[in-house]
């Protein structure tokens, strides 16, 4: 069984006993959160695929919070040719790592 949900503005596929690397959501580790955003919800054995219009009715995902954590370091760089313009910054995004507990159609 597997879903697809909508959290931080982009979408995951999901399975429960397996862990997602997602926006920062708040919470401490070990705590419970429950994701309302499914998008598609699926048997996983080729049986029923529920699509939502756009979001499935009445389910819902629920994890656990592993961990809060950093993204691997981007660098932002600006160049302008001739006009001696560079600029470089880095960035590191905040995450969470969730491990899927339930899912529930």
């Amino acid at each position: 069984m597997y879903a697809v949900i909508q959290t931080g503005g982009k979408q995951y596929r999901v399975e429960p006993g397996k862990t997602v690397l997602v926006e920062k959501l708040e919470g401490d580790t070990g705590a419970k959160i429950v994701f309302n955003e499914v998008l598609l919800v699926s048997s996983g054995d080729g049986g029923s695929v529920t699509v939502g219009k756009p979001l499935v009715a009445g389910a819902k995902v629920t994890g656990e919070i592993v961990e809060q954590t950093r993204g691997d370091k981007l660098v932002v760089f600006k160049f302008r040719r001739r006009k001696n313009y560079v600029r470089r910054n880095g960035h590191r995004q905040n995450m969470t790592v969730v491990k899927i507990a339930d899912i529930q159609a």
